[in-house]
Order: structure tokens, then C-alpha cells, then sequence
């Protein structure tokens, strides 16, 4: 068997900690069964769920951590920790070439600052950004970045965005040119930012990168199907996120109210099952899990906490897809590309 992407595991992330993170690697491993693990975590916890998993000892290493980051703990006091704590060495395997990838459901911010510190950013890119994929209307998931590594980006953050998730959908949505849009309060050119204009002009010259800058789109669009690639500043792109969970978690609760609320309604509840079903599967979370921090000299992916065996396995395939495409020498190449026509027609930022 020809090994795979080799995935460094955080075993002690997620609200659910070490059970959720090998029951993923176990699922992951069956439609996969190249990928290589290594889990970091209380070894003894570890190899105790291990051997609840048929055949999933041939494929993982064990190294122990004697400390784990808290969810709460801040960012600053979580990097002082780095080596001692299985966040730490996991995202460490991938700057010592011991894995290709790292993986972790715990604290975002703990997470985020230890990767910029240990891995450091891309030669061309300014800030690492939080990219991850939304449920749409269309074929294909939207990709969005930032989600709320950077609060405010100017023209130069937002195109380095705009290549590293342009990059990201031909990865692992399979685009050859995806449709790019900046969000903003209005389609029309004439509305948003300095920021955001700057970053739209530079965008609409650059024809000659593998992807389709469309101008700007608005928050009510990001489920439509028509972009493949949303880029924004990390406070709005924290808003929107946090505003389309919550609106799913909204329709889903009121469609189980209304479904209770009478014995007709029950029994509407029972011919529509088929249909309400299909609708669970779009809007659950689980099935779109992996957050990639985009611009590092190594791969970082974030879980949801709250997620299940499922949810870790489908971020161990986007970690698992972005290493077999070479996702960080795609996006350095397109950066690279851009700064030398941007130099050529003065346009240089």
C-alpha cells in the first residue's frame, strides 16, 4: 500500500476531546486507508480508544503530551505552552517535516497563534487567513476567508486572500477557474470601502490568474451557488458566519415547532420525513467541517469543536486533499505571478 498524506492529530481538541478525534481518523481511514495519523494527547486515553477501532493501530503513532490547551486559555499564555501541549506538537510535526498536516479542534485563537509562530507566513503574504466551506444552493460549497484571523485587512491583505482561496477551490472543490467576489454592502462599484475598491481594481486587471474576479456580492448572496470563492475582512467574515449558523439553526428550530404543534401538523411531519431529511444533511455542519488557515509555510486545519466522528473525518479529507495538491506551492506560484505583472505595469503593492 502506497502511504498518504501523513496527518498530525491534536487528540485532546474538541468539546468531545480524544473519543470524537479517533472515531474520525477511524472513519476517515476506511474510505482512506493511505493516510498515516499520528495523535498527540494523554497516551494512555489515546491508545484505550485506539483499540476500539479495528485496524487502526497499523496506521497511527502515539506521542505523548502531558498538558492540553484550554478552551478558554488565551492566545498569548497558550504559545508560552507550545511544546508541552498536544496543540503544540502537532502543528511542530508539521514545521520538523514529521507530518504534512496538522489538525486540531481546540481553541481557535490558541491554535491560529502557535501556527503563525511555529510555521510562519508564505514569502508575498502579509497575514494568514481562516478560509472554510459554506452549504450553497449550487453544485459546489462557497469557499469564504477571512472568518476572524484578521480584523482589518487593507487592498493588499484582500488580494493575497483572493489567490490563496482562489488556490483552495481548485484544490478541493476541483474549479479550474473559480468565480471570486468581495463582499460588500453593494454590488455596484461605486459602493464600500477604500479598501475594498483598491483591492476590486487591482483584482479586475489581473485576468491572467487561474480564476474569474465577478466584482462585489452581498451577504444574502453567499448561499446562491453563484461564487465559489467570498473574500472579506475577518470581523465581517466572522459576522456573516456566525449570522448563516445561526439563521440554520433558526429554520431547523421552527420547522420542529411548527411540525408539533397540532396532529395534522404531525402528520405532516411524517409525509415530509424524505424531504426535511435531505434538508438535515445540507444544513448540518458535519458534512462541511475544515477551516485551513491559508498562508502558512505548512498545513493547518481547524475542526469544529462541536463535531462529531463525521465532522473530523471530512477535515481530515480537506487536509488530506490540500496536501496531495500542493496547496502551498500552487498559492506561492500565483502570488509570485501576480507580483511580477503588478511590478511590470507599476501597479506593485
Amino acid at each position: 500500500m502506497t502511504d498518504g498524506p501523513r496527518i498530525a492529530i491534536d487528540a485532546m481538541g474538541g468539546d468531545s476531546g480524544v473519543s470524537a478525534m479517533i472515531a474520525g481518523a477511524a472513519r476517515a481511514l476506511r474510505k482512506d486507508p493511505s493516510l498515516r495519523f499520528t495523535f498527540y494527547g494523554d497516551e494512555p486515553r489515546v491508545l484505550d480508544e485506539i483499540e476500539e477501532h479495528k485496524g487502526l493501530s497499523d496506521r497511527v503513532a502515539v506521542t505523548h503530551s502531558p498538558e492540553a490547551i484550554d478552551p478558554r486559555e488565551k492566545p498569548s499564555q497558550a504559545i508560552r505552552r507550545a511544546r508541552t501541549t498536544s496543540m503544540g506538537m502537532a502543528i511542530n510535526a508539521v514545521k520538523e517535516e514529521k507530518a504534512d498536516a496538522a489538525l486540531s479542534g481546540g481553541n481557535t485563537g490558541a491554535l491560529m497563534a502557535m501556527s503563525k509562530l511555529a510555521l510562519r507566513t508564505m514569502p508575498g503574504i502579509d497575514r494568514p487567513a481562516l478560509a472554510a466551506l459554506l452549504p450553497t444552493l449550487g453544485e459546489n460549497d462557497v469557499i469564504m476567508l477571512d472568518l476572524g484571523a484578521n480584523t482589518e485587512c487593507d487592498a493588499q491583505n484582500l488580494v493575497q486572500f483572493a489567490v490563496m482561496g482562489a488556490a483552495y477551490a481548485r484544490c478541493v472543490l476541483g474549479i479550474a477557474r473559480p468565480r471570486v467576489k468581495l463582499l460588500n454592502i453593494g454590488t455596484e462599484e461605486l459602493k464600500g470601502t477604500g479598501e475594498l475598491k483598491d483591492a476590486a481594481a487591482l483584482l479586475r486587471e489581473a485576468d491572467y490568474l487561474p480564476f474569474r474576479f465577478d466584482g462585489f456580492t452581498e451577504g444574502d448572496q453567499l448561499s446562491r451557488g453563484q461564487v465559489d470563492v467570498v473574500v472579506t475582512d475577518g470581523f465581517s467574515g466572522n459576522i456573516a458566519l456566525k449570522t448563516a449558523e445561526g439563521t440554520a439553526r433558526f429554520v431547523t428550530d421552527l420547522l420542529r415547532r411548527a411540525f408539533k404543534s397540532s396532529l395534522r401538523s404531525k402528520a405532516g411531519f411524517a409525509l415530509s420525513q424524505p424531504a426535511l431529511n435531505l434538508l438535515k444533511v445540507h444544513l448540518d455542519p458535519n458534512n462541511h467541517n475544515g477551516a485551513v488557515f491559508l498562508g502558512l509555510n505548512g498545513l493547518v486545519v481547524k475542526s469544529h469543536g462541536a463535531a462529531s466522528p463525521k465532522g473530523v473525518a471530512n477535515a481530515i479529507r480537506v487536509a488530506a486533499s490540500m496536501v496531495r495538491n500542493d496547496i502551498t506551492r500552487r498559492i506561492g506560484e500565483d502570488l509570485d505571478n501576480f507580483r511580477a505583472h503588478a511590478f511590470a505595469n507599476g501597479t506593485a503593492i
